[in-house]
């Protein structure tokens, strides 16, 4: 992968140096994993930061045989990050949604390149408060209709991660057990809601695909309260 490549896909390096982006792809380790393999277990919690170059992949907290999705993450984005910073124990993994690739960086190797490169760590900052405010809105929205609720998780995932079309966004068909935990609402609402929306014709399921197309992506918005 080029440099000018790398910096593209992830938004965290891009305030970066040529000079880190070029010794960060020299220490990285490429990562493929299938459909609903663990990427990421919860006692390997901080030992690496994980990019995703392509795919989806969701955070869960685990208690027993019981999980809950916590985050959906796409391509561009990272996580491992808070764990490299404190050694408290981890009850989360993270499972492969889709085919995956992913690169990582060792916790040692990261945390040098902090020091090295100012930039990149106050980026990562600004990230991380990101991440924060965007709990906080979630919080906020917690007594919301449910369809506020989840327009407002479909929109996020489109910003942040949706493909580009000419009629809107493409997203990943998430499971809808997942989005429904991601949102905090009931898996029926979830299923009644996304097939109302179906039928308006503001997004379009693609289960052939395995794809979501949010093509009224302004109305989603506004219900979302996003105007």
């Amino acid at each position: 992968m080029q440099t000018e490549v790398f910096s593209e896909i992830f938004p965290l390096l891009s305030t970066a140096s040529p000079q880190t982006l070029e010794w960060l792809l020299n220490v990285a380790t490429e990562h493929e994993y299938p459909v609903g393999r663990a990427v990421l277990m919860e006692d390997a919690w901080g030992n690496a930061v994980y990019f995703i170059v392509s795919g989806w992949v969701k955070v869960r907290r685990t208690c027993g045989d019981d999980s809950v999705a916590l985050a959906i993450l796409g391509k561009g984005d990272f996580f491992g990050e808070m764990a490299i910073l404190d050694e408290s124990p981890r009850s989360t993994d993270v499972i492969a949604l889709s085919p995956v690739k992913l690169l990582s960086i060792s916790r040692e190797r990261f945390i040098q390149i902090l020091f090295k490169d100012p930039q990149l760590h106050h980026r990562m900052l600004q990230l991380m408060v990101r991440r924060l405010r965007q709990n906080n809105q979630r919080l906020q929205l917690r007594s919301s209709p449910p369809a506020v609720k989840l327009a407002h998780t479909l929109v996020s995932l489109g910003e942040s991660y949706g493909q580009e079309l000419e009629t809107g966004k493409e997203i990943l068909n998430i499971p809808f057990k997942d989005l429904a935990e991601v949102t905090e609402i009931g898996v029926e609402e979830t299923t009644k809601i996304m097939e109302k929306l179906n039928e308006k014709g503001w997004i379009k399921i693609d289960h052939g695909n395995n794809i979501v197309q949010l093509i009224n992506f302004k109305q989603l918005t506004n219900l979302a309260g996003r105007v």
